[in-house]
């Protein structure tokens, strides 16, 4: 019988290391103190587990454990030897930059006169539900550049959408 069948993990099979948001070759991987804060705090955090798995009695289970926190050290450390940090203060006040938070107005789109509001931050701190988007993703880098008043045109699969620059702020983390 094929193996695809039968659910039957054996400790040789390598253990799945979930992947970190992927960083476009060859782009700096900026970050933000906060989250350069986020990751060292991650990297402490995974530190913890191994600590408390090598303290575990030994098991296959264990074993694997272990794998996949190590795997996930070496991709967090590997994000964070890359890390250049952007401190949002030394950012142009009237230019949409990297550590910006933006007011944007929909002028054309689905949503007409529809404002969001979102902040450009690196890849390991963007979260859509707290209104931070990766530098890399489509969104800032149309807007990426633009002052109060101009106009981007963000392309999507539901069509073109037209966005005005309402404000931007550069806050503390």
């Amino acid at each position: 019988m094929s193996r695809a069948f039968v659910k039957d993990d054996t400790p040789e099979d390598p253990p799945l290391v979930p992947p970190r948001p992927p960083l476009p070759a060859g782009v700096a991987n900026y970050v933000t103190p906060r989250g350069l804060a986020l990751l060292r705090a991650e990297r402490d955090a995974l530190e913890a587990e191994r600590a408390r798995l090598h303290a575990a009695p030994a098991d296959d289970g264990r074993k694997r454990d272990l794998a996949v926190v190590a795997g996930r050290l070496a991709d967090l450390d590997a994000r964070l030897s890359s890390a250049k940090v952007v401190d949002p203060a030394g950012q142009p006040r009237d230019e949409v930059r990297f550590g910006a938070t933006v007011t944007l107005r929909t002028l054309e789109g689905e949503h007409p006169g529809e404002e969001r509001r979102l902040t450009l931050v690196g890849v390991d701190e963007a979260s859509a539900a707290e209104g931070r988007v990766a530098f890399t993703a489509p969104i800032a880098r149309a807007i990426l550049g633009k002052r109060v008043g101009e106009t981007a045109t963000l392309r999507t699969a539901r069509g073109e959408e037209r966005l005005e620059v309402v404000a931007i702020a550069y806050e503390p983390d």
